[in-house]
């Protein structure tokens, strides 16, 4: 999603690609891989739950085919960008991008996008799957911004021009109907606002020549209740339960989706390759469902009446460390993350009493993995990750459930 800024050197040579061959550009990728879970029938976020009497699967985990299109003018500038992407796998075949860009080049400032393209939240949400050092992205991201793409419309400020001392800087502004691509229509006139601030990679002095990218995101948003009752956990008496709340004001009343997060890149050059260290934090409220933290792709309703929904207090991060093992060629992966959908609530304060479900559990996962690039069209990740949910007072989950993964993933590429 970053703009085609022909003051670097990716910039340029986007360019003289599509200059080349017309300037359209086609590429695609697909991921056969092979897995293995720790118990017939697992729930889990990499790659989907296991049937109920399997607990190892081949799968095409993506078959990806994109084209873009940039046009230019006589000054060999950027003036629009035009991209679609497909996902087929054995399951069918889905749209993944379809937008387009418009560029300003009397200022080299503006460039406003409209269509189906990724939410300008965070780091992760918006490293592409192709590129990505881990066979998916973190159980937090995955909940909240399923699918990663919305609709809407966005306005890139950011300083093209060459010698520009902001540059290296970049604000996202966008308007999306909400729920992305997990439905089919959006299902209230709410829109949500995305913003993000972010540092482009930059060479810093003080980090004994490290190069730093960050940003920080905002998210404010919502969905529009279509009942009288909501629920929201709530202190009752010293004891924390998942209030219900019946009041008639409720019914057209905006249920929060709001989210606050911060991330950084920190890369270290060697001599054969790079260590990388990676950090994102996300905190706020969201709003679903009882036995999700989901964001809902379709209104919830049971048997045609239409579900309560429920209001839970989150936060979650993720750590990265990246080291390549003396060339670019090999490199190995530790990634920690953790998501709590409910920060008010934990261990045996979640009970189905209260009003809980797992839902609200916590969850940590470490990941181990190693990535060998054999060529530029072929890579191959080894993952095993570790899946660990707070032990609480529900049914099923008074200890941790047998979820661990281990993924063998192969990853052609042109």
């Amino acid at each position: 999603m970053d703009l085609v800024d022909t003051t670097n050197q990716m910039g340029k040579g986007m360019l003289s690609i599509y200059e080349r061959y017309d300037r359209v550009r086609m590429s695609g990728y697909i991921q056969p891989q092979y897995q293995v879970i720790s118990s017939e029938g697992a729930e889990s976020f990499n790659g989907g739950n296991f049937s109920p009497a399997s607990n190892n699967r081949f799968m095409l985990r993506r078959g990806r085919l994109r084209v873009d299109y940039a046009h230019l003018n006589k000054q060999g500038n950027a003036t629009s960008y035009f991209v679609f992407q497909f996902d087929g796998t054995e399951r069918g075949v889905v749209i993944r991008d379809f937008w387009g860009r418009f560029y300003e080049n009397k200022f080299k400032v503006f460039a406003l996008t409209t269509g189906m393209f990724a939410r300008p939240f965070g780091y992760e949400v918006n490293l592409s799957s192709a590129n990505r050092e881990t066979p998916e992205r973190g159980r937090m991201s995955q909940l909240l911004m399923k699918t990663e793409r919305d609709i809407g419309a966005m306005l890139t400020i950011n300083d093209r021009k060459a010698g520009s001392n902001w540059a290296n800087w970049k604000l996202d502004i966008g308007v999306f109907n909400g729920q992305g691509m997990a439905g089919p229509v959006d299902y209230d006139s709410h829109k949500d606002f995305i913003g993000r601030v972010s540092l482009k990679p930059t060479k810093m002095k003080f980090l004994s020549g490290g190069i730093l990218s960050a940003g920080v995101s905002g998210y404010a948003g919502g969905i529009t209740s279509q009942s009288n009752v909501l629920y929201e956990t709530r202190d009752k008496g010293g004891r924390f339960v998942m209030q219900r709340d019946s009041s008639l004001t409720n019914n057209r009343k905006i249920a929060p989706r709001q989210y606050a997060g911060a991330d950084f890149q920190l890369v270290f050059p060697n001599r054969k390759g790079e260590t990388e260290f990676r950090a994102e934090y996300m905190r706020g409220k969201q709003t679903s469902t009882f036995g999700t933290s989901e964001t809902p792709g379709t209104y919830p309703a049971t048997n045609g009446i239409k579900d309560p929904l429920y209001i839970r207090n989150f936060d979650g991060a993720y750590l990265y460390f990246l080291q390549h093992l003396g060339s670019e060629e090999h490199q190995v992966v530790f990634k920690y993350d953790w998501y709590d959908p409910n920060r008010q609530v934990s261990g045996q304060e979640i009970t189905s009493e209260a009003g809980f479900s797992k839902a609200d559990l916590l969850y940590k996962t470490l990941s181990m993995g190693y990535v060998y690039y054999a060529n530029p069209s072929l890579k191959f990740m080894f993952f095993y990750d570790v899946v660990k949910n707070e032990k609480s007072g529900l049914e099923g989950f008074t200890s941790d459930v047998p979820d661990d993964i281990f993924t063998c993933r192969v990853q052609y590429n042109f």
